[in-house]
């Protein structure tokens, strides 16, 4: 630990080039990769951080087939792990947070009755995100046959392809969904209150949802790239996780 603090205070005393960097950026760090640049740019003004949001599965096929990314930021361990064995990251993924589920409903639920409420005739459409390739969809999948009632509500589940796509559902489309809590923190959800629209899902009934980050291989050279890693690992980057629902392992 005391390297890697070490390391990242290096980092962050250099003073770099201009330049620009691409990060691919799961689908519920969408909420958060706003504020995490703006804190980043205090350190760097002139670099440019492009980011491209996705679910985890399909940015990292889009990186297999070349897409000239710098950094990826998974929901998961699975992609980032599959991506350093493969040898296009160039980090070994290291966890730079812990995401968790929510409940959400734009109607006012009683969320006192748990995971049955889902089995109500009121409930007809719940979102979740797609289990094959956005691990917040796995979880939900997950957190349901734990829970003893995905059989009894499979028919009622509409699938999004990432978790944002899924928060759009349930705000939008269907009666409830297990989303990203970190959703519940950006400024349009603020209208929604704990209790009376969301709950937590219980974190007993799922894995928790480590997230992790690598450098891939356009990245490996580029000063800039390895700033804004180690920016991630930093405290600052910490209160920005934490201030959206995040855990910090």
């Amino acid at each position: 630990m005391k390297i890697k603090v070490l390391f990242i205070s290096l980092l962050l005393s250099l003073g770099l080039n201009a330049g620009e960097i691409r990060v691919a950026v799961a689908a519920n760090v969408s909420y958060a990769i706003g504020d995490l640049i703006k804190t980043f740019n205090t350190f760097y003004p002139d670099t440019k951080v492009q980011v491209q949001l996705g679910s985890s599965g399909k940015l990292t096929a889009q990186i297999k087939n070349g897409a000239p990314y710098d950094l990826f930021m998974s929901a998961n361990m699975k992609y980032p792990n599959a991506l350093y064995y493969d040898g296009i990251a160039v980090t070994r993924p290291l966890v730079y947070a812990q995401g968790s589920l929510a409940f959400f409903s734009s109607k006012p639920r009683d969320f006192t009755k748990g995971v049955t409420l889902l089995e109500e005739s009121s409930i007809k459409r719940i979102a979740i995100a797609n289990s094959k390739t956005a691990p917040y969809g796995k979880a939900a999948v997950e957190a349901l046959t734990n829970a003893g009632i995905y059989e009894k509500i499979k028919n009622k589940l509409i699938y999004g392809e990432s978790i944002s796509q899924t928060v759009t559902y349930a705000t939008t489309a269907t009666d409830l969904g297990l989303i990203a809590k970190s959703s519940l923190f950006s400024p349009y959800m603020a209208q929604y209150s704990e209790g009376k629209n969301w709950q937590s899902v219980d974190p007993k009934l799922y894995t928790p949802i480590n997230q992790g980050i690598v450098i891939l291989k356009k990245g490996e050279a580029n000063a800039e790239v390895a700033a804004f890693y180690a920016f991630i690992f930093s405290h600052k980057a910490e209160e920005v996780f934490k201030k959206f629902g995040y855990l910090i392992p």
